[in-house]
């Protein structure tokens, strides 16, 4: 490992552990996710809890909640305290418009968020973070893991030559890369802005890379060649350094709560034919600033 690689993972594994008074906090790996537990989200929750279930949410960016009994309306009051919902994209008729169900069975063809990706960072604010509270889970005991990348961690593990050349650069992320060569409905309007390739994070000001598979389209100001490469390079690193992982085993009545900004994911599907099933709520985000 290089050198500026080595003090990247120091700066994270060897910060001084945090205490918390209302919850019980176990890290999953030292940089990346963490297990809350002594805490119920059906209830309502105190000033000290929230204060201290954002603390591990800026440190962590993806908190594990377990055995949890949630109505829906419990989970948009628990999302709710991080900002206001995002309502769901060509939500079925007469459904509720925040939650987004996720169901993988027999009959599916493809499953939701089956590759690295970020959730919809080609809309001009990209979401804040989701919810994903999983009450089904494959019958034969295992599989549906979802697995987390540290955008943090990708970024400062970049030799320091590529982050001066990818500093100041934008990226465009389109839509219609999502849908993988399906014909989108008519009444959806298909995204597609453009969005700094290194980006700080709102609240933290940590610097953080910022293309996905999903929805980077381009590399502005290169040309064609030259943006594939690179963005090729920049996936690979993403999808191929353990370091910047953690992965979340579902059980019954989980709910994963996921920094959208500063994360990525991938949900396994490797559970065929059993069945897989949540519901999941997001928050509305801003625009990504250098």
């Amino acid at each position: 490992m290089e050198q500026y690689a080595l003090d990247a993972m120091e700066r994270i594994t060897t910060r001084p552990p945090a205490v918390y008074e209302t919850i019980t906090v176990d890290p999953l790996t030292p940089a990346t996710g963490a297990e809350v537990s002594g805490i119920d989200l059906s209830e309502k929750l105190t000033d000290i809890q929230l204060t201290e279930l954002k603390r591990a949410f800026h440190t962590h960016h993806v908190l594990v909640f377990r055995d949890q009994t949630l109505t829906g309306e419990d989970h948009k009051r628990f999302a709710g305290h991080f900002g206001e919902l995002h309502p769901v994209a060509l939500a079925p008729e007469g459904s509720d418009p925040h939650i987004l169900e996720i169901s993988a069975t027999k009959e599916s063809r493809a499953v939701a968020g089956d590759g690295w990706h970020a959730d919809g960072t080609a809309d001009p604010e990209p979401s804040l973070g989701s919810m994903l509270y999983l009450t089904r889970t494959p019958d034969i005991g295992s599989g549906g893991d979802t697995h987390f990348a540290n955008m943090h961690l990708a970024y400062e593990l970049l030799s320091p030559a590529m982050k001066t050349f990818l500093d100041g650069m934008t990226a465009v992320h389109d839509g219609l890369l999502a849908w993988g060569g399906v014909t989108p409905p008519p009444e959806y309007d298909v995204p597609k802005n453009e969005h700094p390739v290194v980006v700080r994070h709102p609240e933290t000001g940590r610097r953080l890379l910022y293309v996905n598979g999903a929805y980077t389209s381009h590399l502005t100001g290169l040309t064609p060649r030259e943006s594939r490469a690179v963005l090729d390079m920049l996936l690979a690193h993403i999808a191929r350094t353990p370091l910047l992982t953690c992965r979340v085993r579902f059980t019954p009545n989980t709910l994963v709560f996921w920094d959208n900004r500063c994360l990525q994911h991938h949900a396994t599907w490797d559970y065929y034919p059993h069945t897989r099933y949540g519901q999941r709520v997001a928050i509305k985000g801003g625009r990504p600033r250098a």
